[in-house]
């Protein structure tokens, strides 16, 4: 079977740009609507969440001595965020903790 991996890249590239520009065309006006306005606000929180929460679980199911950075970032990500720290404190501070978990283990 003979794959055209241009036409994968065409595909991608194409399907990135429509859903990049489809709202931007179709929605010219402000969003009124507070249930909409509400779920696009945290559209940045949860997919941070939905990419980083699989990870810190997988690493989770290691041997002790490899979980303890996933361990430890998630404990300090709850704390700060429970603190009311932003989005992008929040994530640097768990990758300066599993980075520094990681170099003195």
């Amino acid at each position: 079977m003979h794959h055209n991996v241009y036409a994968y890249i065409f595909t991608m590239a194409a399907v990135s740009y429509v859903i990049r520009v489809l709202p931007l065309t179709l929605i010219r006006r402000k969003i009124d609507n507070p249930f909409l306005r509400s779920f696009l606000y945290y559209v940045p929180y949860v997919t941070l969440a939905v990419m980083t929460f699989p990870a810190i679980l997988g690493s989770l199911s290691a041997p002790f001595p490899a979980q303890l950075p996933g361990l430890i970032a998630l404990v300090l990500g709850i704390v700060l965020a429970w603190r009311g720290a932003g989005l992008f404190p929040v994530a640097i501070a768990c990758c300066v903790a599993v980075f520094l978990t990681q170099l003195f283990i």
